[in-house]
Parts: structure tokens; C-alpha cells; sequence
């Protein structure tokens, strides 16, 4: 699906996804990744089972307001002792299958809200 909205100047956007892709700013993405404002981090998850403490420490340090997580084309729960970080971290946490993810992310930016979006593809 593509998206066909204005774009906010410097900041990345999704402007497509697919059951095997994203695409930000009209670049494709055919792996997983954390999708910020201001940047784009490679994120080394293969599959939502791999899915980790650490990770979500990671992502935990990256000063959130809020975190979409896209778990693929399908709407599944991380275990809340794997995600414990982000709560400590007072970063709100919204699990949401990727399309979903992506839609949010933009919703969420236009309102100039300190949001990321970690995204699985596949």
C-alpha cells in the first residue's frame, strides 16, 4: 500500500508497505528496522521469537515518548517481563501489527510526538 500524504520536511515518513516491506521516504526496506525522525537504525531481528530483553533495552535508551512495535502481518504480544525496560524507561509501548506500525508512526509524528517505530518485516 502506498501512502499519499504531504511529507514532513526532514523527517522520515512511511510511504508504502507490503507483506514483505516498508518503504520511508519512498525508499523500500525489505529488512527489519527502527524507524526514527531523525534516522534509521538496522535492527538485527529475524523473527518476533527472537525478540529479547536486550532488545528492548535498546530500544529503551533512545528517549521515547512512545514505541510502535510492528510485529509483521500479524498482531502478537511481546511477554511483559521482555519488554519491562521501556516501562522503567517511562517510554509508552503500542504493539500493533506493521501496517498498523506504520500508519500510527506518521499519525504520531504530524503531532510532533517523540515517537519510534521498531518494524518486522517478514
Amino acid at each position: 500500500m502506498k501512502f499519499h500524504q504531504s511529507r514532513i520536511s526532514g523527517q522520515n515518513q512511511f510511504t508504502g508497505y507490503g507483506t514483505d516491506y516498508v518503504s520511508i521516504n519512498g525508499e523500500r526496506h525489505e529488512r527489519s528496522l527502527i524507524v526514527l525522525p531523525d534516522r534509521l537504525l538496522p535492527w538485527q531481528i529475524a523473527s518476533f521469537e527472537a525478540l529479547s530483553e536486550p532488545d528492548f533495552e535498546d530500544l529503551a535508551a533512545l528517549g521515547l515518548e512512545v514505541l510502535l512495535l510492528g510485529t509483521g502481518p500479524r498482531l502478537r504480544f511481546p511477554a511483559r517481563t521482555v519488554a519491562r525496560a521501556l516501562a522503567q524507561a517511562g517510554t509508552g509501548l503500542e504493539v500493533m501489527d506493521t501496517p498498523a506500525a506504520c500508519r500510527t508512526y506518521n499519525i504520531l509524528l504530524a503531532e510532533q510526538r517523540r515517537v519510534g517505530a521498531a518494524v518486522l518485516i517478514g
